[in-house]
């Protein structure tokens, strides 16, 4: 699933890319990615002659602004791609395309989803806390939210919470998921089941820095791609970052640190990735 930064990248290519353009009609191939919608024709009325305005990121979603106040929100879920197109009438839509969004100045934005568990809907600021309640309730934004690291600490200190399961819960901090908490726990040396309260002055600066630096390189490399290579950028091009990392899907290779082996564990259903040498 796309993460902070690969989110964050998107936002920033759209600022880009559409705002200030007027869609002109909208297009939809079924309802899973709008099923909050009755049917197509409420959802593309909700959109089609408003200009986009402007831009948000909250945790893992994206809100794009539009003229006379609506709201339209993306998730990208597993595997949903927003893909600028240049519009050219031979140009071939990709099979797993659910909406296609084309501008009056010309060019489209198509939202494609493979898995299908990412959507868009139209809603007003004012019926947004309904719609998705946990934007009322995500955590401090690492990005956006900077805090003094005796702060963090207290907050820390409070949860009483294993590292990994903590740097992923949304009400803690938002936008986390397993690629970068393990990347932050790498870069900070600890382990991902040290309890939070546990935690040194030193190792709290150390994790703090590492959260925000580990975020803000993954946004300067434009995120990560899989395997898979379904994360993808506006323009269709996968993120770098996956390049760097230092444990993430590295089991079995050396650390780039001490030359140790990378482990892979299983917690809670889901793997981590650490050298046990570096984390502590």
């Amino acid at each position: 699933m796309p993460e902070l930064p690969e989110v964050e990248t998107l936002k920033r290519d759209l600022e880009k890319e559409v705002v200030g353009k007027r869609i002109k009609q909208v297009d939809v191939s079924g309802m899973r990615s709008i099923r909050r919608h009755p049917n197509k024709k409420h959802f593309a009325a909700k959109l089609e002659g408003h200009k986009i305005t402007g831009i948000d990121r909250r945790g893992k979603y994206l809100l794009v602004k539009l003229e006379g106040g609506d709201i339209l929100v993306v998730h990208l879920g597993m595997s949903g791609q927003l893909l600028r197109s240049k519009g050219a009438a031979r140009e071939k839509p990709d099979k797993h395309t659910h909406v296609i969004i084309t501008f009056t100045q010309a060019g489209k934005l198509r939202f494609v989803d493979p898995r299908t568990f990412g959507e868009l809907f139209v809603t007003s600021p004012e019926e947004l806390p309904d719609e998705v309640p946990e934007l009322g309730h995500l955590g401090f934004d690492p990005l956006d939210d900077m805090m003094s690291w005796t702060r963090f600490g207290g907050m820390l200190h409070d949860r009483k919470a294993k590292l990994k399961a903590l740097l992923m819960d949304q009400k803690f901090v938002a936008g986390i998921g397993n690629i970068y908490s393990d990347e932050i726990l790498f870069a900070a040396g600890l382990r991902y089941d040290r309890s939070s309260e546990s935690l040194s002055t030193q190792e709290v600066r150390r994790l703090y820095r590492a959260m925000v630096e580990t975020l803000q390189d993954a946004i300067k490399h434009r995120g990560s791609s899989l395997a898979d290579e379904q994360y993808r950028d506006l323009f269709g091009e996968i993120g770098d970052f996956q390049s760097m990392h230092k444990v993430y899907d590295r089991e079995g290779e050396a650390c780039r640190r001490c030359r140790s082996t990378i482990v892979r564990v299983k917690a809670n259903g889901r793997s981590s990735f650490l050298c046990p040498q570096c984390q502590v």
